[in-house]
């Protein structure tokens, strides 16, 4: 995968040496580990499949003896890197509902659900969560969308962000999110060092 390649050596190079050194004791997910992401999610992008076939998880992952916890992704949103989960942590995260009702009920805070979003919300074995961000997620979370509402396109990226609560499309599929970050210069890397 030509854009997993483009964004792991960028990534690399944007990097702290420390963070580099602790990202290169982690592995590539198992066999097992993949046939179970995607026979849970058929439609799982082939770019995610590669991504993790190189890096299963840098969210307090254990790799041997090595645990690590580098931020690798970013979003919309440049002052919050993002940790990638594992397969296993996609997995268990993804069983629940994340319901969207709430924001919908008072008509000013319409806009704080992306119409491209089915307004059912993100169904269980409908979505994907792959990543949170620095702080464990609780202010920003990130999705795969398998269900979109009719201006949606299956498999666009949903980003998740708290306080007020948001949630927004920032790319029409998991390609173009790792493309916007490698044309983006990876410059969430940059305000985690400041």
């Amino acid at each position: 995968m030509d854009v997993v390649n483009r964004f792991l050596n960028g990534l690399r190079a944007a990097l702290s040496s420390e963070e580099l050194e602790e990202l290169n004791t982690a592995c590539g997910a198992t066999k097992e580990d993949i046939d179970a992401l995607r026979a849970k999610y058929p439609n799982c992008p082939e770019s995610l499949i590669s991504l993790l076939e190189n890096i299963d998880g840098t969210y307090w992952r254990k790799y041997g003896e090595n645990r690590i916890a580098v931020c690798i992704l970013g979003s919309d949103v440049d002052e919050y890197p993002y940790y990638l989960l594992s397969i296993g942590q996609m997995l268990e995260s993804s069983k629940e509902e994340e319901d969207v009702s709430y924001l919908l009920e008072y008509e000013e805070e319409e806009e704080a659900v992306d119409p491209k979003i089915n307004r059912e919300g993100l169904l269980p074995g409908k979505y994907l969560h792959f990543s949170d961000c620095m702080n464990n997620g609780g202010t920003s979370r990130l999705y795969i969308d398998f269900n979109p509402s009719d201006e949606g396109v299956c498999g666009q990226i949903i980003r998740y962000l708290h306080d007020p609560d948001e949630y927004a499309v920032i790319a029409n599929s998991f390609d173009e999110y790792l493309q916007d970050l490698i044309d983006g210069g990876f410059i969430y890397l940059e305000n985690e060092e400041e």
